[in-house]
């Protein structure tokens, strides 16, 4: 209880984080229970009210197609959600199996998977994403896939220094003498005093698989229509700034927030987690 009790005020010691940790949590909330929150239909065109400013049939106006402008910000959120944590989630899993496979066993396994992670490294990640999206398509398990693919270095890389530091460690050849195997002795012994960094990492990373979902939906490149998008929201409402500034100005704030908020709860766990990194936010 005392170490949760400090985690929870360290993490949340310093006012930006908690104001972070509430955009994410909003954010969250209108994901969850877009339904509930939604008063129109998000892809129910309605001709007679193209590019309506707020009102109050409209809080935030409407699209060029009539659309409800606030309803389909909401459900945006929820396609951000879903594919921020879940590409991030394949990206962790797979690059945390190649670092440690590659930092436990050394040699020949080392060096063949760390060629492997730096020829993609060495392809611009939003090119390799539009690559990518090119040959397989753009549906949201695709996009989800290969935006998960295209962040699979940062952790291979964090997991493999982790493991280096500790797989010499007492605790570690004790468990080879007593005769576990490799197997045992990386999820038992090594993996989970590895686990800290990378949660930092995933929870950073979030915020930038959102951002270049919402580049790719920009380019044209992520979310088919009409499936409520914020940077496909920018991309269309930008043609628009004079005449319906907010078309494009609000889902470009909602991307600005959750981002800022994700990376700024990535920091403050950093601080919690290994306070001899701890920086200023």
């Amino acid at each position: 209880m005392k170490k949760a009790k400090r985690f929870f005020s360290v993490l949340f010691g310093r006012k930006i984080v908690l104001a972070a940790a509430v955009v994410v949590l909003f954010f969250l909330v209108c994901a969850i229970a877009s339904p509930l929150l939604s008063p129109y239909d998000p892809n129910a065109i309605d001709l007679k009210s193209i590019l309506e400013g707020p009102s109050g049939e409209h809080i935030f106006g409407t699209d060029q197609h009539g659309r409800d402008l606030f309803s389909r910000i909401v459900y945006g959120s929820r396609m951000a959600f879903l594919i921020g944590v879940l590409a991030v989630l394949v990206a962790a899993v797979v690059g945390v199996a190649i670092g440690l496979a590659a930092g436990y066993f050394g040699g020949a396994v080392d060096n063949v998977l760390m060629r492997l992670i730096e020829a993609e490294m060495s392809i611009p990640g939003i090119m390799l994403a539009l690559a990518l999206v090119a040959t397989f398509g753009k549906s949201v398990g695709m996009l989800i896939f290969i935006l998960g693919f295209s962040a699979i270095p940062p952790y291979a890389r964090m997991m493999r220094a982790q493991v280096l530091s500790v797989r010499e460690l007492d605790y570690v050849a004790a468990s080879r003498i007593i005769g576990s195997g490799d197997l045992r002795t990386m999820l038992r012994h090594v993996f989970p005093n590895c686990l800290s960094p990378i949660i930092v990492l995933m929870s950073q990373s979030i915020g930038g698989t959102i951002l270049a979902e919402a580049s790719l939906s920009y380019l044209g490149a992520g979310i088919m229509p009409p499936t409520a998008s914020w940077g496909k929201m920018v991309s269309e409402g930008y043609q628009y700034l004079t005449t319906a500034p907010l078309f494009a100005l609000l889902p470009g704030v909602a991307v600005i927030l959750l981002v800022l908020s994700f990376n700024i709860l990535g920091d403050g766990l950093r601080d919690a987690l290994d306070p001899h990194m701890r920086g200023n936010i």
